[in-house]
């Protein structure tokens, strides 16, 4: 273990990664720095600052970092300029926090001469994957400390009693059985996995959910709000400029108000099984309907069509771990140019779960009103054009039917 002389370690403070701290201490005898990213989980920071004090970690390396801006703005946006659903409904909040916190892992690795990292990722989940593909593509020569995969503390008893030797506080809900659930969150989604939930048939409990309230319990007035967009990227609401993160919040705080954002899902991680999991993303679930809706009168169908194509491989890039790879960054600056005339403002009602465009409008519109009408278009179509472009769209239909007549007789 003497190879490693000083360790970044992504740290919450809980439980879990308050062992991690001390066992790298005592297994691995190095110096630790301590590294807590705010990406606008809500939560109060500076327990973490003061329980790394405790291990005898240095003030200046302990590194709690505000991202929230750099979180939205750069991971969060450009993944929604895609439309991008993992399997069809899971908007991948969990999944594209993670390569910001390798960055700033790495970031803070090479700032103080760090040789290792280490996070608290277990051997089964997809986070592992996550975080060191992405150390790995920003730092090669980096050494990479995952205490689930090496430990015997596999079980809750061992790790109480490790905490208890040594010291670490153990909240009254570890010593009972442990939350009820596992939880993550950010400014894009809170997520909800293990006990009750590993039940598939098993409906989540009303109790479980923390920032939406239920559809039966939401207004029973629907509230109408307009997004403003530009290249891509909302930037207004109800025409008022805000912050990629100030609007991602505030919208959050409308689909909870409301009932939007909750989903169900069994997915398939990327180490091999089925897991099931339970998310509120309701500012997400609000955008999607949005950014299609301004797309749909500013994107050529060729374009649209192909982004939607391309869109379930962009969703495995960043479920498997894959943003910082040659492969993300090059389709990325595809999805990046498609939205250079995305402009506008999109109209949307919230009710009851429901997200409902009302309405678009931007002055790079491809909707020309004067073709598309069912009045008297003043010549701008002639209808008599369509007959042959339909004949020539079934020619090899046609050949094909002849064909089956003659092999009939």
């Amino acid at each position: 273990m003497s190879d490693v002389n000083k360790v970044v370690l992504a740290y919450s403070g809980g439980l879990d990664t308050s062992v991690i701290l001390k066992w790298l201490q005592d297994t691995y005898q190095c110096e630790v720095i301590t590294f807590t990213a705010d990406l606008g989980q809500g939560e109060e920071l500076d327990p973490a600052r003061q329980k790394a004090l405790k291990f005898g970690i240095k003030p200046d390396n302990i590194f709690i970092d505000d991202l929230r801006e750099e979180f939205v703005r750069d991971f969060v946006f450009p993944m929604f300029r895609a439309n991008t659903t993992y399997e069809g409904e899971y908007l991948l909040g969990t999944s594209i926090a993670r390569p910001l916190i390798a960055k700033r892992l790495v970031e803070i690795a090479r700032q103080t001469g760090a040789d290792a990292i280490s996070h608290g990722a277990t051997g089964k989940g997809n986070d592992q994957v996550r975080f060191e593909l992405g150390a790995y593509a920003l730092m090669p020569e980096v050494k990479i400390i995952a205490p689930w995969r090496e430990w015997d503390l596999l079980s809750r008893e061992k790790l109480l009693a490790y905490a208890e030797n040594a010291g670490i506080e153990i909240d009254m809900k570890h010593r009972e059985g442990g939350a009820p659930y596992s939880m993550d969150a950010n400014l894009l989604h809170i997520s909800y996995e293990g006990r009750h939930l590993e039940d598939p048939s098993a409906e989540a409990e009303e109790s479980m959910w923390r920032w939406t309230v239920s559809p039966e319990a939401a207004p029973d007035q629907a509230e109408h709000i307009q997004i403003g967009y530009e290249k891509g990227d909302p930037v207004s609401l109800n025409g008022k400029k805000m912050s990629p993160a100030a609007l991602l919040a505030e919208l959050n705080r409308l689909g909870g108000k409301h009932g939007i954002g909750r989903l169900d899902l069994v997915e398939n991680r990327y180490v091999g099984m089925k897991s099931r999991g339970c998310y509120e993303t309701p500012g997400g679930t609000i955008l999607l309907p949005a950014h299609r809706a301004i797309e749909s009168i500013t994107l050529d169908r060729e374009v649209a069509h192909l982004k939607d194509d391309l869109m379930p491989r962009y969703a495995s890039m960043i479920y498997n771990g894959y943003w910082w790879s040659p492969e993300r960054v090059a389709l990325q600056t595809l999805i990046d140019h498609t939205q250079e005339h995305v402009n506008g403002t999109v109209s949307l009602k919230l009710y009851k779960g429901n997200v409902i465009v009302t309405g678009r409008d931007s002055a790079d519109s491809l909707f020309d009103s004067t073709i598309a009408t069912f009045e008297d278009d003043a010549g701008a179509y002639d209808q008599k054009d369509a007959g042959g472009f339909i004949k020539l769209n079934a020619l090899r239909m046609r050949i094909a039917a002849s064909l089956r007549e003659k092999r009939k007789k």
